[in-house]
């Protein structure tokens, strides 16, 4: 018990360290699907994953993902079935932070669709990897 009392510092530091490594690991899990930008363009190449765009019209006008289809956040639920029919195939959604993908994301889980996931930090985060955007 002595060594607690002499060393409570030390165990105090330890604990801060610990819960520091844990918080990335914690907050994460409200973003459950989330994938990186690269780990993005693996799913697209090695498992032919279609992009949904969840931005309004003018958003996805400026830029988006080469090949991302266009389906706003407020009609994914009814559009979203006619633009991925097979709901095992992968789904990645993205928008311009990655807030509105993530509530995509429920919404696509709730049609059934099995592979579906967010991209972390939406287009922001697309671009900053250097990866490639259209326009139209």
């Amino acid at each position: 018990m002595s060594f607690f009392i002499e060393n409570w510092i030390l165990i105090a530091v330890a604990f801060t360290a610990g819960a520091m490594l844990m918080f990335p690991a914690i907050t994460a899990g409200g973003r459950a699907g989330s994938l990186t930008a690269p780990q993005v363009v693996q799913l697209m190449n090695r498992e032919k994953a279609v992009v949904v765009d969840v931005c309004e019209p003018e958003e996805y006008a400026a830029g988006h993902v080469i090949g991302a289809k266009n389906v706003p956040l407020a009609q994914l639920e009814a559009k979203l079935t006619g633009v991925v029919k097979n709901k095992a195939t992968p789904v990645v959604l993205v928008c311009a932070s990655g807030m509105r993908s993530n509530r995509a994301l429920a919404t696509a889980k709730k049609l059934g669709y099995e592979n579906v996931h967010s991209l972390s930090g939406g287009m922001g985060a697309w671009r900053t990897a250097s990866l490639p955007v259209e326009k139209s």
